[in-house]
């Protein structure tokens, strides 16, 4: 038979092209259709590693990719939403729940992928309710998986009459170390295992390649979809890096162990594949199922190890800062209302303490240009977020039960100050911004602007300083000398401000430099002025 080489290929990498489409497009579809639940679910619902497991599971069938999970999670780490130990669970979790993908491809429904298409594409583009266009999404993308299954075979099929590929495959029965290497590097190249177990569910089936040669295969693509987490671990902190080594090890120990278990373990598929009566791509999804499921159940009891072993690996102290709340425990609220305003007010003064933290970055990146300093005055931000919604949430939830007067007033300078302090973070905010705006533009700040800069911000922090301290101690004297502060906060604005335009006059420093130096100042009174508002609150009527 003569050998079409420019169809397999077109046929192959179209159909590849178009099952990596389906596969996103249902996921994005699913994900639509979750909402903003997913974040939820990870950050929620993973207080101990069984949980991490369960929500790995779920996210992963709903986008259908584990990769995505992955990377979510990392970035959840890396924003300090999640610990190490939790991660690995969610990982664990997340390796089980990509293995739903090969279930679906092993359901033959290729002759139907076009009038499934035809389905989704008639819910997309003849309704207008957002719903049912993510219905008509999900079925779409559903469709075009099939059909990008049905065109990689086509492209694949002639491949069983060539010599060198029959004695690749050959070489990988003799050889299972060689298979693991092949469908690492085809997973790291494709970047989806998914792709690439369809793949190999879709050779199988061709009887192309054997169970014995097919199965090593299948632990390399567990161990290639790894470099997707390593790959949005790069910059990130150590405790995000650890979690993307993590992934790996997992993978990796796995399929150590069933390789040396691979005479039984190919047994025990054959075995399932009579008692079940299953077709040659089940026979993969099955062995893909058990592999995770098996990895995980072994290799669960061992999450502190496997934490221990990263963190020995990767050493170093994590700076990664601690988004969730720890003193809002709910069980204060009825038990003891007092109790619990202390514990909101702990909160607080850690919100505050980002701020402080944050504002501290902000500046440093505007002396030294560093990424780094942005990144981190980004957490805070999101920190302080994160903290403003759960405080405002817990002293709700409060003001139902019954407080003392003395209470009640430290709930209404609680529930302010939560206000004032989230706008100091968005201050900050705008100020990482508008050195972005500077670094883009390439706008040059003088010397003496700096340094104008510099003594506006020393007496913003110092304002703030003294506000947070008032608060923390209930401390009068403090609070009105932050009052009294603010006349030189407003004053030294306005002369900095009027000294720019002087400069601008005298033309040493540029118009682009005049808008970011007058926001940034902006911005510092503006905090001096929420530091003022958290002043007040502690003076109460006696101001």
């Amino acid at each position: 038979m003569d050998l079409n080489i420019q169809q397999m290929i077109f046929e192959f990498l179209g159909g590849l092209g178009i099952f990596l489409f389906g596969i996103k497009y249902m996921g994005d579809g699913l994900q639509n259709a979750a909402g903003d639940r997913l974040r939820d679910i990870l950050d929620r619902f993973t207080s101990n590693p069984f949980m991490g497991v369960l929500a790995g599971m779920i996210v992963t069938i709903l986008i259908q990719s584990s990769s995505g999970t992955t990377v979510l999670t990392v970035g959840l780490v890396n924003a300090g939403f999640m610990t190490l130990r939790q991660a690995i669970g969610v990982v664990m979790g997340a390796n089980i729940g990509t293995t739903v993908t090969a279930f679906i491809i092993g359901i033959d429904l290729g002759a139907y992928s076009l009038p499934i298409v035809a389905a989704g594409t008639l819910l997309i583009f003849f309704f207008s309710s957002k719903k049912v266009k993510n219905i008509g999404q999900i079925i779409f993308g559903f469709g075009a998986l099939f059909y990008g299954m049905e065109l990689m075979g086509d492209g694949m099929r002639p491949l069983r009459t060539l010599e060198a590929f029959r004695d690749l495959t050959a070489s990988m029965s003799d050889n299972p170390i060689l298979g693991v290497v092949v469908g690492t590097l085809f997973t790291v190249i494709v970047q989806s295992s998914s792709a690439t177990i369809g793949i190999l569910q879709e050779l199988y089936a061709q009887g192309t390649i054997q169970l014995d040669a097919a199965l090593p295969v299948l632990f390399g693509d567990n161990i290639g979809t790894t470099i997707t987490a390593v790959l949005a671990s790069i910059g990130a902190s150590i405790a995000a890096r650890r979690t993307a080594l993590t992934h790996v090890i997992f993978n990796l120990i796995g399929t150590t162990i069933f390789l040396i278990l691979l005479v039984p373990f190919t047994h025990f598929v054959e075995f399932l594949t009579s008692t079940l009566n299953l077709d040659p791509k089940m026979q993969i999804a099955y062995a893909h199922g058990t592999f995770n499921i098996t990895n995980t159940l072994i290799q669960f009891w061992f999450i502190g190890f496997l934490a221990f072993l990263v963190t020995k690996i990767i050493p170093g102290e994590d700076s990664t800062i601690d988004h969730k709340a720890k003193h809002l425990d709910p069980i204060f609220l009825e038990r003891s209302p007092a109790v619990a305003i202390g514990q909101a007010k702990l909160e607080v003064l850690r919100m505050a303490d980002f701020a402080k933290q944050g504002l501290t970055e902000a500046f440093k990146y505007l002396e030294t240009k560093d990424k780094r300093n942005a990144e981190k005055s980004y957490q805070y931000e999101e920190a302080i977020n994160n903290l403003d919604q759960r405080i405002t949430e817990y002293l709700v939830k409060l003001s139902s039960y019954t407080l003392t007067n003395h209470d009640s007033e430290q709930h209404s300078i609680l529930m302010d100050a939560v206000r004032d302090i989230e706008r100091i973070g968005d201050h900050m905010e705008n100020i990482i911004e508008l050195i972005e705006y500077q670094l883009t533009h390439k706008v040059v700040i003088s010397d003496k602007a700096f340094k104008d800069l510099e003594e506006m911000f020393q007496l913003t922090m110092s304002t703030i300083n003294e506000a947070f301290l008032a608060m923390e101690h209930d401390d009068k004297e403090k609070a009105q000398k932050v009052v009294e502060m603010e006349d030189a906060i407003d004053k030294m604005e306005r002369t900095l401000r009027k000294q720019h335009i002087r400069r601008l006059n005298e033309g040493k420093c540029s118009g682009a430099s005049g808008i970011v130096f007058v926001d940034i100042l902006s911005n510092l009174e503006r905090i001096g002025d929420h530091a003022v508002n958290i002043a007040e609150y502690v003076l109460g009527e006696e101001e």
